[in-house]
């Protein structure tokens, strides 16, 4: 017997040196396909923006969770995306009957679940949570910027370019900066 409800995992973030690891679970209606879903990271900004919508809207429901840079320094960022994960899937309501997971599985989850390697390319449920995922990481970080437009959050959402090490550089780290992660060098 198959499972009704599967809940598609990812998180975005990760490897930013600002803001916060997001993660995102998504239950699509199997009756309802979207057309263009595909893992975040081969979609334009324009095209995930323009999916967001009616992602949502095939949901059955869908949850967000976000961990932010002071928990990431205290417990690492594996940990942070783990925790993050985790309370995404657990605020689903109604609970999933299994979930895929891009990536690796997720300790301390009483759901069966499979992590799926370059799921986010291979399961439309994880391509949905990594879209999810990442317009709302994306508009966190736009929101930072207006908070503090000194660093280029809009541009470059967290990530190490040179945009944002010259900032750094130059006005050391905001509130939103990760502690724990060594930017690096502009003469490396």
């Amino acid at each position: 017997m198959g499972y009704a409800h599967v809940a598609g995992v990812d998180e975005v973030g990760r490897g930013c040196l600002a803001g916060p690891v997001v993660a995102a679970a998504v239950v699509l209606r199997e009756e309802h396909y979207v057309a263009g879903v595909a893992d975040s990271k081969v979609l334009t900004a324009e095209d995930r923006d323009a999916l967001f919508g009616p992602i949502l809207e095939a949901a059955v429901t869908w949850s967000v969770a976000v961990v932010e840079a002071p928990e990431i320094d205290r417990i690492n960022i594996h940990r942070a995306s783990l925790q993050a994960m985790r309370q995404a899937v657990g605020q689903l309501a109604p609970l999933p009957d299994a979930v895929l997971v891009d990536g690796f599985r997720i300790p301390d989850l009483a759901i069966p679940q499979r992590g799926i390697v370059k799921g986010d390319r291979r399961c439309a449920a994880i391509a949905a949570a990594s879209i999810v995922a990442k317009v709302t990481r994306d508009r966190l970080m736009q929101a930072l910027d207006a908070q503090d437009p000194r660093y280029g959050f809009a541009r470059h959402k967290g990530y190490a370019t040179a945009e944002h090490l010259e900032a750094v550089a130059r006005y050391g780290y905001s509130a939103v900066h990760r502690r724990s992660f060594r930017p690096p060098s502009l003469f490396d």
